[in-house]
C-alpha cells in the first residue's frame, strides 16, 4: 500500500530534542505514512541520529543540505514528497500518537475539508506540561484568523489546495505558516479537532522566545497582504502593539 500521509520534519542543531520528536511520528496508530527528516546543515549530531533511526526504519528518509533557513528547507522537503496528504512536526515538539489517525480521518470523509488542525499543549524542556495552549483556546473564524493564528499545531493539510494557493512564500522566515493559513483560509474548508494532539516546546532556544519581536512583525506583513487579498484594505489598518513586561528584583551584592 502506498503511503498516503508525508510527515515533514526541518532540523537545524535540534540534538537534544530531535530524538524525541522522531519517536512520536514513528509511534502513529494511522499507516501508512512516510518521515522526511530534512536537515538544514547541522553542526551537531542532528544527522547522525536522523540517520540512525533511517537505518532500521523504512519509513524514514533523511535529506542532509546547506543551510538555508526554516522557510526555505520547509519549502524544498515539501518538494520531495508526494503524498495526498501532508503535515509538519517541529523537531523540537511531539507529536500525539492518534494525531495523524484523527486529523486524517477527516481529510478522508470531508472532501471540501482542505486542512485541519488540532489543540495543543505547552511543553518544557523536560515533557513536563506547561499549558493549555491558548491560541487554540480561540474559535476558528475566517475573518479573526485576520488577528489571532488559532491555528497554530498540529495540521494536515491536502497537497491539492497546498498546490493552489502556490505552497509557502519564503519571503516569510518567521511567519511561513501564518501567511500560508491565511491564504488557505481563502480557497477551503478548515477543521478544528478540539483535543490536545500535539506538544509545543518552550525553551530558551524557542525562536518564539529569541525572535519574538521579528516574528511579530513579520506576522504583520502577511496580514497586511491578507487584507489586500481580500479587498479590505480601505477598510481596514493594521495596528500592531508589542506589549512589553517589566519587573522589578532586589539588586545582588557580592561582598568583598
Amino acid at each position: 500500500m502506498e503511503n498516503s500521509i508525508s510527515i515533514i520534519m526541518t532540523v537545524y542543531n535540534r540534538e537534544r530534542y530531535l530524538e524525541k520528536a522522531i519517536k512520536s511520528v514513528l509511534a502513529q496508530t494511522r499507516p501508512p505514512f512516510e518521515l522526511l527528516i530534512w536537515d538544514d546543515g547541522s553542526t551537531d549530531g542532528s544527522v547522525e541520529i536522523a540517520l540512525q533511526y533511517a537505518s532500521y526504519d523504512p519509513r524514514v528518509r533523511v535529506i542532509a543540505a546547506d543551510h538555508q533557513g526554516r522557510a526555505r528547507s520547509l519549502i524544498a522537503a515539501i518538494k520531495e514528497t508526494t503524498c495526498p496528504y501532508f503535515g509538519w512536526v517541529d523537531s523540537d515538539d511531539i507529536l500525539a500518537p492518534t494525531a495523524l489517525q484523527e486529523t486524517a480521518a477527516i481529510l478522508d470523509e470531508c472532501k471540501e475539508v482542505g486542512l485541519v488542525y488540532t489543540s495543543y499543549q505547552v511543553i518544557n524542556e523536560h515533557e513536563q506540561i506547561i499549558s493549555d495552549g491558548a491560541r487554540c483556546r480561540i474559535p476558528y473564524s475566517f475573518d479573526r484568523l485576520l488577528v489571532d493564528f488559532m491555528i497554530f499545531h498540529f495540521r494536515l493539510l491536502r497537497r491539492e489546495v497546498y498546490l493552489k494557493v502556490g505552497g509557502l512564500n519564503e519571503e516569510f522566515e518567521l511567519a511561513q505558516d501564518y501567511d500560508l493559513c491565511l491564504r488557505l483560509s481563502e480557497v477551503t474548508s478548515i477543521e478544528h479537532i478540539k483535543k490536545p494532539l500535539y506538544y509545543y516546546r518552550y525553551h530558551a532556544d524557542s525562536v518564539s522566545h529569541t525572535k519574538r519581536v521579528e516574528q511579530i512583525m513579520a506576522a504583520s506583513v502577511a496580514i497586511k497582504k491578507a487584507l489586500e487579498r481580500r479587498g479590505l484594505k480601505d477598510k481596514y489598518e493594521l495596528d500592531v502593539q508589542i506589549v512589553g513586561q517589566y519587573r522589578l528584583r532586589p539588586v545582588r551584592y557580592i561582598s568583598k
